[in-house]
């Protein structure tokens, strides 16, 4: 676009003063400001992948004020934009609070970790940071009302960061970013050490006067760009650093480079002494060749789930609600095609063969084989009938399916799973956080060792003294150190969720290694978690059927997994005032009348009832629950649920690990020594309440034992609470899974002893990871400080310890569980 064709600011509409010279290219064509505020928000908001503001606004933006706000990250005050990436969080004492997830820019290590969430916590009204130095992503909570976003953002630029929005396509772009430059670092190193080197050659054969004075001038010529533009990652990093006074693995590399290649010059320009831009260059390429290698396994080992927005359709197909037939068909005059944000709860959309589940729902009506992998683990597809639920980011592969919708974008089952990996991910455990600190500590000591080298050196034999010191700033850098722990967990996370088990908390990796007690809720655990109605005995004058349906009433809002038992009689009576007991049952008014459902105990309770009769015979595998109404029993109810497959499997396989099943349940505790009898558990106990369980589990802590927990219902939030590894089923309500360590995606319980032996195989990888680091350097660093170490030798061994110490964790990712 010429300048006489764009006479307006592109931001803010207001004219360009003559002369002003602000451009930039934006979504391929050529735009012009009024001043540099106005082209800092238009890039930001273009690299933030949010350019779609400038075609939905309404009006001109404002020209921004440089004086009262931060100029670069105004835009990201604007709600327009806000609503992209920012997701509001339960309201606190001190007012509502907002949560993002951010991608950021110049992180190198461990160290720049440790600096920016040091750095933003110490701001008020920013409650929690916790950035990710695997993934290079933040997530960060503020008050609204205490400060703003564009504040945040400027905060952290002051220290040398950039924080942008976590999005797809900008992640994407950042990483593609990263290994282009990173590769034209290394070539460029690369080129400047094989040239260095050759001429290198006719410096150490013997030249001398005029020849000599020329090849060091054509080596500094070679040997700066190394130094001004490959080596520039290691002097940023160190810079920010120091200037927050904090030390990191950059600042002895930083140190090294700008000594000898400082000296030289020196020596270039005086004629006298010697020159090191060979050993400038060499080493430059192998740091930068370990850190690239370190780049790309990062970026390869993070979490492996293809993002939401390319799992998801961009549309779906919404059906008018009467436009569903028994076998899925309907009337395609019936259909519209919408954006996937324009479905809300309550709609049905028809998903055809092969097209993915666009929302959480329920299928009203076809039949079909889903194939849930992503999000499970489960290799086999699984049958999808009338009143099945299907989860967002599932593929149909056999036939249309009509579905109702229950939660779509940020509210669907792919989305909390989402959230929750991005948790794991950003939970440091405190193994990570020893190692930080003992790698700074360590870089300290290395100064100063280096220091006392030199000046020994110097004295003895000055000749030798500075690449003696360049040795010992290289070698001896800890970046094995900090990569030893948190690769090896970042491996282990990505393989355990492969196989269907989300570990969301990291710390869970060591408490996992040593349980000796597994603990097991029945239903929903060992059990399906989909008891079928297998005998009604009405009492009253109340009919079965009726009975049936005004309990399926009283559940239809429960996610407890009796409530699918009544689905079939559900939408017939509707029930008000519907109150639930946990663990115990529900009641509600119909017509009028209150009624009662639920264990024995609590509707006789509840309904005043002095004694309950006798039911009749029944199957002891059942659960009986009871269905009253003040001062009458109506009836008996039967339940039953089948056992997992791998129940009976779980529990052979942790008697061969010298582990100890418990089965603890809210059931009878008739038909609880039935199931474990089933299953081989000798310590069952029913009847339980929550206190009871927790009880019990404080009980074998309190004796040494490590215990593990499974569940899935809020009866089951208090000991998944209290025990040192709580693991919360894929069905498990949503209060279950926030109180829980990991969470089971898939249906085999196997997994949990699975599970056990790879954390103990994670701990001895870390243990040998931290040992070879450490003897790594103290071996090296008497080695460099004896000058037995060249500079270059000292970058080769720097960068393979760092790819020894990956390569190991790698081994992880490829192990099996």
């Amino acid at each position: 676009m010429s300048q006489s064709a764009q006479s307006a600011c592109f931001h803010c509409s207001l004219p360009i003063p003559n002369g002003a010279q602000f451009e930039s290219e934006l979504d391929g064509q050529q735009r012009r400001f009024c001043c540099p505020g106005c082209q800092a928000v238009a890039e930001t908001i273009y690299q933030s992948g949010l350019d779609g503001f400038y075609q939905f606004r309404s009006q001109s933006s404002a020209r921004p004020d440089l004086e009262t706000l931060q100029r670069n990250y105004l835009a990201y005050d604007l709600p327009q934009l806000q609503q992209e990436f920012v997701t509001p969080v339960a309201a606190a004492e001190e007012g509502a609070q907002l949560q993002a997830q951010f991608l950021i820019e110049g992180i190198t290590c461990a160290a720049c970790v440790w600096l920016i969430e040091h750095h933003l916590s110490a701001i008020d009204g920013v409650v929690s940071v916790a950035v990710n130095a695997a993934t290079g992503r933040a997530k960060v909570r503020w008050r609204a009302t205490a400060i703003k976003l564009s504040e945040i953002l400027s905060a952290v630029a002051t220290i040398g960061y950039r924080f942008t929005p976590a999005t797809e396509d900008h992640n994407q772009q950042r990483l593609q970013q990263e290994r282009r430059l990173g590769l034209m670092r290394i070539a460029v190193a690369g080129f400047g050490m094989m040239q260095v080197g050759m001429v290198a050659v006719a410096i150490y054969a013997g030249a001398s006067g005029e020849w000599l004075s020329y090849w060091r001038w054509i080596s500094l010529i070679i040997a700066t760009p190394v130094v001004l533009f490959s080596a520039r990652p290691f002097f940023t990093a160190a810079w920010r650093a120091l200037k927050n006074r904090h030390l990191v693995m950059d600042v002895p590399v930083c140190i090294a480079i700008a000594f000898a290649y400082t000296a030289s010059v020196w020596a270039t320009l005086t004629q006298t002494g010697e020159v090191y831009f060979d050993s400038v260059s060499m080493f430059t390429f192998f740091l930068l060749l370990g850190r690239y290698f370190e780049m790309s396994t990062r970026h390869g080992n993070q979490f492996g789930m293809t993002r939401m927005a390319q799992l998801l359709p961009l549309t779906a197909t919404r059906l008018q609600q009467d436009d569903c037939v028994a076998d899925g068909e309907g009337d395609s005059s019936g259909r519209e095609l919408v954006p996937l944000r324009a479905l809300s709860a309550g709609d049905r959309v028809m998903v055809a063969e092969g097209e993915t589940v666009p929302c959480d729902g329920v299928v009203m009506a076809g039949q079909s084989r889903v194939d849930e992998s992503l999000l499970t683990g489960e290799a086999h597809p699984i049958n999808k009938s009338v009143g099945a639920s299907v989860v967002a980011g599932s593929s149909n592969l056999d036939s249309p399916l009509t579905i109702e919708v229950t939660a779509v974008g940020a509210n669907t089952t792919l989305s909390a799973i989402e959230s929750l990996v991005d948790s794991a991910g950003d939970s440091k455990p405190k193994q990570v956080i020893l190692a930080d600190r003992l790698a700074s500590w360590f870089v300290a000591a290395v100064l100063l060792i280096s220091a006392v080298t030199g000046y020994l050196w110097y004295l003895r034999e000055p000749s030798h003294a500075l690449w003696v010191v360049l040795s010992v700033l290289v070698v001896t850098c800890p970046c094995a150190l900090s990569l030893a722990t948190p690769t090896a967990h970042a491996a282990a996370l990505s393989r355990l969720r492969r196989e269907g088990l989300l570990i969301i908390n990291s710390d869970t990796f060591a408490a996992l290694a040593k349980i000796t007690h597994i603990v097991f809720d029945k239903t929903g655990t060992l059990t399906v978690g989909q008891p079928q109605v297998t005998q009604v005995d009405s009492l009253g004058e109340v009919p079965s059927e009726k009975a049936l349906a005004i309990i399926a009433s009283l559940e239809r809002d429960s996610k407890h997994p009796i409530a699918k038992a009544f689905a079939p009689w559900q939408n017939q009576i509707s029930a008000v005032d519907v109150r639930n007991a946990p663990s115990a049952g529900v009641s509600g008014v119909v017509d009028g009348c209150r009624y009662f459902f639920g264990r024995p105990e609590y509707v006789a309770q509840a309904a005043g009832l002095k004694t309950l009769p006798e039911p009749t015979a029944q199957d002891a595998s059942a659960s009986l629950t009871a269905f009253a109404r003040a001062g009458e029993l109506l009836a008996w109810v039967a339940l039953a649920d089948a056992t997992r497959d791998s129940a009976r499997p779980v529990v052979d396989l942790a008697k061969q690990a010298g582990l100890t099943c418990v089965l603890l349940s809210g059931d009878q505790p008739d038909t609880v020594a039935q199931v474990a009898d089933q299953l081989a558990i000798a310590d069952c106990r029913g009847r339980c309440l929550p206190e009871h369980k927790l009880a019990a589990v404080q009980s074998m802590q309190a004796e040494g034992k490590v215990v593990l927990m499974v569940g899935d219902g809020i009866n089951d939030v208090p000991v998944l609470s209290g025990a040192d590894v709580s693991v919360a089923m894929s069905s498990a309500t949503d209060l279950a899974r926030t109180k829980a360590d990991a969470l089971l995606l898939a249906g085999d319980l196997t997994l949990l002893v699975r599970a056990q032996r790879f954390a103990k195989k994670l701990q001895r990888t870390i243990k040998q990871n931290l040992l070879w680091a450490l003897a790594y350097n103290g071996l090296a660093l008497p080695l460099a400080v004896l000058g037995l170490i060249p500079p270059w030798a000292a970058a080769i061994g720097m960068s393979a310890s760092s790819l020894v110490v990956v390569i190991n964790a790698l081994r992880l990712s490829r192990a099996s569980v």
